[in-house]
């Protein structure tokens, strides 16, 4: 029998008493925080649904327990830099499986990447710049895909839109919604085996964040490379794989999240779902910011080495050296620093991949900045990451066909 470590508890504890004031950080930390604890500013701004004093159960590391702060203290710290899970509505994501271990605590070991070659090749062919282009012109024309709001929810459901004019004719696919309260939903896009019986072996997993935001979420947020660019690259790899008739062996999924700005919450509320129903995954993987080359620097796919899983890592580091045309090289980005994180805490094996170093990825995020407008955002170093979406698809869940 296992013994329980106090810190496991710590989530579950913090949310059975939460208090009428915000603890953790300190009394005056907010500038728009009166005397009386509640936020000096109207809330009731137009498009939005965000009440800024509610209180957010939030996780600044696996090491300290969790803290309730309000939701603007949530937003100052992100604008301060720090990561942070937002787990008030899946505190015990993880839980489970440490009391009763499952298929979900599998660990599975990969491949050395080349069993398709041909395969990958050919339809790594099919990938279209203009088509990339086409949508992230339309996915940041959108004021802001903050998942609290209105253009939120239309971006969601444009992007809901394209995927199944993309797949309609596709008998092996299905495309659903995951909901969410906030209203803007994930989406889970999933290629079916072409046997029945293969429908519940572990799934192939390749995620990105369809949200975007401002430091500040009411202002202007069209969030060109966080994360139009992992979604866009994602999505024109889903796409040349349905062009190019592809029936996995064993399932594949496309998921878009919601509100990973909010501290991951959709993709918490996705794990967490998978986690409880016992589903088995294969391999996750993320793509999040795939489009900046700093001048200066050499062009690559940054493969992060930390909260990630080393084995699926280095199977993605040598996807990279074998089907691109660019090399990888190890970069970390911190705890909780995308979604990727949710499916390692539910116990899943997981991993991530970004347009470069850590340190010289794209500073305009999180700002009006975030455009398509510099020399330095490469469309053609996204379609390297479509590349790697194939590959990763391909080399793990096989072809029916073959």
């Amino acid at each position: 029998m296992r013994v329980l470590i106090p810190a496991l508890f710590a989530p579950l504890i913090a949310s059975a008493f939460p208090t009428s004031k915000p603890f953790g950080i300190q009394d005056g930390s907010s500038e728009l925080v009166g005397g009386n604890g509640h936020v000096n500013l109207h809330n009731d701004v137009p498009g939005f649904d965000l009440d800024l004093n509610e209180l957010r159960l939030v996780q600044f590391s696996e090491d300290e327990p969790p803290v309730w702060i309000t939701e603007l203290q949530k937003i100052e710290a992100k604008g301060k830099g720090r990561k942070l899970m937002d787990i008030t509505d899946t505190p015990t994501l993880g839980f489970s499986n440490f009391l009763l271990p499952s298929s979900v605590t599998t660990k599975y070991s990969y491949p050395t990447p080349g069993n398709y070659s041909a395969e990958v090749k050919g339809l790594q062919k099919g990938l279209s710049l203009d088509h990339m282009k086409d949508f992230l012109k339309e996915f940041t024309s959108f004021r802001t895909r903050y998942y609290r709001s209105e253009t939120g929810k239309a971006s969601q459901q444009f992007l809901l839109k394209t995927i199944k004019e993309i797949s309609r004719d596709n008998k092996h696919i299905t495309v659903r919604e995951f909901d969410h309260t906030w209203g803007q939903n994930s989406i889970i896009a999933r290629f079916h085996p072409k046997s029945d019986k293969n429908e519940d072996k572990p799934v192939v997993i390749i995620g990105a964040h369809q949200d975007s935001t401002n430091q500040w979420p009411f202002l202007p947020a069209p969030g060109a490379d966080d994360d139009g660019s992992g979604t866009t690259s994602s999505l024109e790899a889903f796409r040349a794989l349905v062009h190019g008739n592809f029936t996995p062996e064993t399932p594949v999924e496309f998921h878009y999240y919601s509100a990973e700005e909010g501290g991951l919450l959709g993709s918490q509320a996705v794990a967490k779902s998978y986690e409880d129903a016992g589903k088995k995954v294969l391999a996750m993987l993320q793509m999040d910011m795939t489009a900046w080359v700093k001048k200066g620097t050499k062009e690559s796919v940054g493969i992060i080495q930390d909260f990630v899983d080393p084995d699926l890592t280095d199977f993605i580091y040598k996807t990279v050296e074998k089907y691109l045309d660019i090399s990888p090289v190890k970069t970390q980005c911190g705890y909780a620093c995308s979604d990727h994180a949710s499916f390692r805490k539910a116990g899943y094996q997981s991993a991530f991949a970004i347009e470069s170093t850590f340190e010289n990825s794209n500073h305009n995020i999180h700002s009006t900045q975030d455009t398509t407008d510099h020399p330095e955002f490469s469309f053609t170093h996204m379609r390297e990451f479509s590349k790697l979406c194939i590959a990763f698809a391909i080399e793990l869940a096989g072809i029916a066909s073959r």
